[in-house]
């Protein structure tokens, strides 16, 4: 908006100088293009997951592969998005709050994960523990499994979500700064008092952000999990893998009965997602002034 600066008048006039009907058009394609892209692939895994009544969806659920599926999917999520909370509020910390050698390596390498193919990430976790790897016999001595197992996929899980955190956190630490703590171990605190007193509550919106879409990318993973996990039924198939191998066997009503579970998650985590990004930008607001 702009003022007009004629004397004696106060009017706002809009700075947007497209017509109406250039605004409205650019709305509409946009509409038509989430609806297309978003809206009715959603709809369709909801209509196609209860095709054959609320029933038959239920009894897709209760399948003991199925039910084996998504206790593996929370169990690799409620490991692997608690280590990537510890990690990515440890590396934020470091990042924003103080000054080392190597600090602009160390944020090229939380990136990485953003770059690299899941897949590749799944393949680099076979080089390493697989059987012909270098480690692989010593694994296989000791009785040790990594490959084809919960730890493997625990590690590749933890590949791909472990940014989300502190990509969250190190730009809001960053524009913090260290005024509080300073204040905080200038009168007596220790470090764990500083941080626990003064530093979490200052990004506990932020820390749930980056939670949030952690855990939410931690059960919708499947490229890296798919090739550590080897594809066993009913041992170490999670949720994303279950589904291609109920559509694969033509079990449509329960591939897109997992669907549903997922698509839930989806929304919950979008719905969440606004809520804290409205808290969050609060926030930052909040502290911007003071």
């Amino acid at each position: 908006m702009a003022l007009d600066t004629q004397p004696g008048q106060h009017k706002l006039t809009s700075a947007v100088t497209e017509s109406r009907f250039a605004r409205w058009t650019l709305i509409a394609v946009s509409l038509v293009f989430l609806a297309l892209i978003l809206l009715l692939p959603m709809a369709a895994v909801f209509v196609e997951a209860f095709r054959k009544g609320a029933g038959a969806f239920v009894e897709a659920l209760q399948d003991d592969e199925t039910f084996a599926a998504i206790k593996l999917t929370l169990i690799v999520a409620v490991i692997s998005v608690p280590l990537n909370l510890v990690f990515g509020v440890a590396a934020a910390w470091a990042i924003a709050k103080f000054e080392f050698k190597g600090k602009a390596f160390l944020t090229t390498l939380i990136d990485l994960p953003f770059s690299v193919s899941p897949v590749i990430a799944g393949l680099v976790f076979v080089l390493l523990f697989g059987s012909n790897s270098l480690l692989g016999p010593w694994l296989a001595e000791h009785n040790i499994k990594i490959l084809f197992a919960v730890p493997g996929l625990v590690l590749a899980t933890m590949f791909v979500t472990f940014p989300f955190v502190a990509r969250e956190l190190i730009p809001l630490m960053q524009d913090q700064g260290t005024a509080d703590e300073e204040a905080a171990l200038s009168l007596g605190a220790s470090g764990f008092q500083t941080f626990w007193y003064v530093t979490l509550p200052n990004i506990k919106w932020g820390l749930l952000y980056g939670v949030l879409l952690c855990n939410a990318r931690a059960m919708g993973e499947f490229g890296a999990v798919s090739v550590v996990s080897g594809h066993i039924r009913g041992e170490t198939n999670t949720m994303p893998l279950q589904i291609e191998i109920l559509y694969n066997d033509y079990n449509f009503s329960g591939a897109f009965a997992v669907a549903t579970l997922l698509a839930l998650l989806a929304l919950v985590t979008l719905i969440l997602k606004t809520l804290l990004e409205m808290r969050f930008s609060e926030e930052i607001a909040a502290s911007r002034r003071h």
